[in-house]
């Protein structure tokens, strides 16, 4: 109730709201709650924007029990790889991108509205058939987005199409961040919505994951991917003049070997700064042209792009051009502020230069158009950090709620003779082996279900290698990077299940860590495998430069932020209610450095400590002793046997 009230009277006063409370404890019906109140009376719209489809779900489900008190219409939008039925039926499609689907879309409806019906039947159905059904159907029953796509697919009309029309009666609609972000996307959504933007409420789910999107969001790259796929483009279009006696792919290859020249030159690790004018000098002097005649071959670039879309669009086919991508590229590349952006080359198997944005608040400034705004999440500490990373007024209200449950529930520990330090772990050849012996008597020694949080892909792949040469006596998992959500869901499904306990290997930041909840034994100790600090790169030190230069905090800001809610996110998977129990040990010396965002113990004997903690609770739950399995990593769709 105190967070509902806080919620109300900020929104009554047009503020821009900072909310930390802890995991579980109900923030979206808390802020669905004060947002709904507070324009239950005027034409006030809710947007709620969250970063996964789960949390999208978890909305409508928090509506439809509202609404059985106050009755109220929301509805739930995804774009159209999720919600069309004509972009299900190709793989292509599937991997097109907002415009690219957009474009498409158009051509087909202005196909079936001139009469011919196979530019898409599902619209062509659409159009012909009675809907009333459906859509009081989705009035009553405030269906997740997926519901409401399979309802529609049931009568063969376009889910996609159809949500939009019933937007305009929606008191609270729930969408990705990019519907709102990205401006081409809001300007849309407001159109379909009907509403301006100073009439909207928007609340922003996990918004910790905001500064960093609203970072990406606002990049642009040239891969080497990209260039060839340009050149095959080009050739299809034999090879015209680019400009004065160059052809266009001798510029491409231009492009090419100059990245290739930076990728030598300036990369260290993985990345590296690039001279703000290097790449357009290079050109220019190579081509003997000025900045005005390279933007005209950029010019002549999309151009061109625009011919390979538009006969692709013909064809029913993505209408995807790499020359369009080049030319845009460059323009970007030669327009962007020196004081916002880093110009970067990165290496390895994603080779590409890459204009990197600097000021999250480039993308989230639309927020301050709206009536009133909530930012909320469980790990947004430090909250100041957060309101001037992406540009929210100074006195903006930053509202922290303790968690309501039980702190004897949670117990928070740390091993000092350990560190993920590279120095450190350069140092000492033993350094690892200490860390793998503390996963592996852990998970021998309690029959319950343990989760180890390494701070990247690379460290939890070496300790699945290297770390497991002996029997556990459980199950073992892994979180493997770039995988298909179902294959991940299954894995996850398969480890609550375990009945004796399992072993789940995933990343600080990683979707374990963040969008996946484990109530009550589905897991009971959380092992955090070394400080999750950002690697260092050219792309991190720039970022740290330039918060240390507009705010004079660089090292906190983006260093040590990020890690602490990477490490709060982990340990919040433990406790979802007033029941559950938990132990989270941080393998990292360099954990009193985070207090009091994280107020760890130090502890000499960690197994000792675990066991007694379960003793203290063994009222509530039985102890129970290992019982030996055959250890088996399960990853993706596969499992193997541990050599």
């Amino acid at each position: 109730m105190e967070m509902v009230e806080a919620l109300v009277e900020n929104i009554g006063k047009s503020a821009h709201c900072v909310v930390q409370a802890g995991t579980g404890t109900g923030k979206t019906i808390c802020a669905l709650t004060a947002a709904i109140t507070s324009c239950a009376d005027c034409n006030r719209r809710i947007l709620y924007l969250t970063r996964t489809n789960s949390q999208q779900r978890q909305v409508m489900l928090e509506l439809r029990e509202i609404s059985k008190r106050h009755p109220i219409f929301g509805m739930a939008v995804q774009g159209r790889r999720n919600m069309c039925p004509y972009v299900a039926l190709s793989e292509e499609l599937k991997n097109g991108n907002h415009e690219e689907l957009s474009l498409l879309c158009a051509q087909k409806k202005s196909m079936v509205m001139n009469g011919n019906a196979s530019g898409c039947r599902f619209f062509h159905t659409l159009m012909s058939v009675d809907c009333s059904g459906i859509e009081t159907w989705a009035r009553n029953s405030l269906p997740t987005a997926e519901e409401f796509v399979a309802r529609c697919a049931e009568f063969g009309v376009c889910g996609y199409e159809l949500c939009k029309s019933l937007l305009p009666q929606a008191k609270v609609v729930t969408a990705p961040y990019i519907y709102f972000f990205d401006p081409f996307i809001r300007k849309n959504l407001l159109d379909w919505m009907g509403c301006d933007l100073h009439d909207l409420i928007v609340i922003v789910d996990e918004a910790h994951n905001l500064p960093e999107y609203a970072r990406e969001l606002k990049t642009a790259e040239l891969s080497m991917n990209t260039l060839k796929a340009a050149v095959r483009e080009a050739q299809e279009l034999r090879d015209p003049e680019i400009y004065e006696g160059t052809s266009t792919t001798d510029f491409l290859g231009m492009l090419q070997e100059i990245l290739g020249k930076a990728i030598e030159e300036f990369v260290l690790d993985e990345d590296g700064l690039v001279p703000m004018g290097m790449l357009e000098e290079e050109l220019m002097a190579r081509l003997k042209v000025t900045s005005r005649g390279l933007l005209k071959i950029a010019e002549n670039l999309v151009t061109l792009g625009e011919i390979v879309r538009d006969r692709r669009k013909k064809e029913g086919r993505l209408p995807r051009s790499y020359l369009r991508a080049v030319g845009l590229f460059i323009e970007f590349w030669m327009s962007v502020d020196e004081e916002d952006y880093v110009k970067l080359v990165v290496g390895g198997d994603s080779a590409r230069f890459e204009a990197y944005c600097l000021d999250p608040s480039l993308a989230c400034s639309s927020l301050l158009q709206t009536c009133s705004s909530i930012h909320m999440s469980g790990t947004l500490e430090p909250l100041d950090e957060y309101r001037d990373s992406i540009g929210l007024p100074k006195d903006s209200p930053l509202l922290s709620f303790p968690s309501p449950f039980p702190k004897e529930n949670l117990v928070l520990l740390y091993a000092d003779d350990v560190t993920s330090r590279y120095e450190d772990l350069a140092k000492d050849s033993k350094m690892l082996e200490k860390m793998w012996s503390y996963i592996t008597e852990i998970a021998r020694s309690f029959d319950r279900n343990i989760a180890a949080f390494f701070p990247s892909y690379s460290l939890l792949e070496r300790f699945a290698q290297e770390g497991l040469r002996d029997d556990l006596g459980c199950r073992v998992f892994k979180e493997e990077k770039g995988m298909q959500q179902e294959d991940l869901m299954s894995i996850v499904s398969d480890f609550k299940r375990c009945e004796n306990g399992g072993l789940m290997l995933a990343v600080s930041g990683g979707r374990i860590s963040e969008g996946i909840d484990f109530p009550d034994r589905e897991l009971e100790i959380a092992i955090i495998v070394g400080v999750p600090y950002p690697k260092p790169s050219a792309r991190t030190r720039a970022l740290q430069h330039y918060y240390e230069l507009k705010f004079g905090r660089g090292w906190d800001y983006v260093v040590k932020a990020p890690a602490t809610r990477k490490m709060l996110q982990s340990i919040g998977r433990l406790i979802r209610s007033e029941t559950d129990i938990g132990v989270a040990l941080i393998l990292d010396r360099r954990a009193v450095h985070f207090r009091p965002h994280i107020m760890a113990t130090r502890t000499k004997k960690p197994i000792e400590d675990i066991r007694a903690f379960f003793e203290r609770h063994a009222g509530s739950r039985k102890i129970r002793l290992r019982r030996r399995e055959t250890p088996r990593i399960r990853g993706g769709m596969k499992e193997k046997e541990d050599r």
